[in-house]
């Protein structure tokens, strides 16, 4: 007996996706809130934002943003530390707090049915913290502690020598988010309490949350439990500028670790930020097809064809204003020099443009990936806190990805072309003495050696 063979059903292309659409209030206070419905997702995300710049910070006190906010859940005017932790762990919330280029945000995600209890204690962190002077004492060593793993780290030692060569020294962003040991260890329990009190309220921050509210009056809690929080007067933050890069920022570092098996490499040059014009669709997609996977022009050559990595990443990282194009990855150290020329001849040769597959499965990518990385309330809320970061509108990912569809090979050529001009930045951390004097030669700017 036979059976007729059976028909391949035809596979159509995917239809058009949107991000979530949210409903939007303002309390009397000034605190924006927008609320997304996000059907199934029984844990509830809220991202508070609030825009600070690091470049608020007294120079002598750099640091005091990052360890105000994680003292945010050491305890409040209400609740002692052990009291706090006790009623979050009750409740099921996870509560935290960091600083990044746009400002401080808190970040909740708790069940939905203990939304009322989390909303109240996550407005007590923010509006009335306490700084416990034990807790303080404590964040400051731990501080300390992490600059000096930090440096032990080959990733983040390359990063922090990056931000020192790449922008002019006058720049914050040349320096430390967190603060250097100079400036975190005579940091006290009243430096943070005074930059609390001066620049954390309700008047500019956003209140973002994101998750299955069924019937709940969402609204009517938010007022319920951050309409007492008093406004804060403060001027307006001045439009936020490109940091300004060094005048010799186009040349190669070698940090020192003798006897190193392994050269950690970071290729750095100007980037845009996503206000950028005519749009910032292009650049997703170019990070991805230069270095955004294994099948990329970076790894195809450096990782499959001579196995120098187990992998490199190439990716426009925008900022608030402007922003970098970063390649970075680790190579065996006998290799440093040649995987470094080869990679560099990658990125330059990239000017030349980019083929039409290429555009089509960097595109086809991030637009067709893009369902699944915002199925959840948590990756939902990150997003929209972001957009509001950059202060961008909140359509803007919607709009980029139907922008994104429109990119021809011409378009990334283009784009490409605008920043990445071949002034590169240099960061190598390794055993220098294997290398050096190799790299002196590849005309790449002066050679400079620092101890790690």
């Amino acid at each position: 007996m036979t059976t007729a063979p059976i028909a391949r059903p035809e596979v159509t292309a995917p239809g058009r996706w949107e991000f979530p659409t949210p409903t939007t209030t303002r309390l009397a206070n000034g605190l924006t809130v927008h609320m997304y419905d996000v059907p199934g997702q029984y844990v509830v995300a809220a991202r508070l934002i609030v825009p600070l710049s690091v470049r608020w910070e007294p120079r002598e006190k750099e640091g005091v943003i990052s360890l105000l906010s994680r003292l945010l859940d050491e305890g409040t005017e209400q609740h002692t530390t052990e009291e706090f932790t006790e009623l979050l762990e009750r409740r099921g919330i996870a509560l935290g707090a960091g600083l990044s280029d746009g400002g401080l945000h808190v970040d909740l995600d708790v069940p939905a049915r203990n939304l009322p209890a989390a909303l109240e204690l996550m407005c007590a962190a923010i509006a009335t913290p306490s700084f416990p002077e034990k807790q303080v004492g404590r964040l400051v060593r731990t501080r300390l502690a992490e600059i000096e793993q930090e440096r032990a780290s080959a990733p983040h030692r390359a990063a922090k020598e990056l931000a020192a060569t790449y922008f002019d020294a006058s720049e914050r962003a040349s320096r430390p988010t967190a603060g250097t040991i100079e400036t975190v260890k005579g940091l006290t329990r009243a430096d943070v309490a005074d930059f609390h009190r001066a620049h954390i309220g309700p008047t500019h921050a956003t209140l973002v949350l994101a998750g299955d509210f069924g019937d709940t009056d969402v609204s009517a809690l938010v007022a319920d439990a951050f309409g007492a929080w008093a406004p804060l007067p403060r001027p307006v933050e001045p439009e936020p500028r490109p940091a300004l890069r060094a005048p010799d920022a186009v040349r190669i570092v070698l940090v020192d670790r003798p006897g190193s098996v392994q050269s950690e490499i970071t290729v750095a040059g100007p980037g845009p930020d996503r206000h950028v014009e005519p749009a910032w669709a292009a650049y997703p997609v170019l990070g991805f097809v230069v270095g955004g996977s294994p099948n990329a022009r970076v790894d195809a050559v450096l990782r499959e064809e001579k196995g120098y990595t187990y992998g490199m990443r190439a990716s426009f990282r925008p900022r608030r204003a402007g922003g970098l194009f970063v390649t970075a990855g680790s190579v065996r150290t006998e290799v440093t020099a040649d995987a470094l020329t080869l990679l560099l001849g990658i990125l330059d040769d990239a000017r030349a443009g980019f083929s039409q597959a290429e555009c089509r499965d960097g595109v086809d990518f991030i637009r067709n990936t893009a369902p699944g990385r915002y199925a959840t309330a948590d990756a939902v809320a990150e997003e929209a806190a972001a957009l509001v970061l950059d202060g961008l509108d909140l359509d803007f990912t919607t709009t980029n990805l139907d922008r994104m569809a429109a990119l021809t090979p011409e378009d990334l050529t283009q784009a490409y072309g605008r920043f990445v001009t071949g002034e590169w930045t240099i960061i190598v951390v390794g055993d220098a003495t294997a290398y050096a004097d190799q790299l002196g030669t590849l005309g790449r700017g002066q050679v400079t050696v620092v101890a790690n």
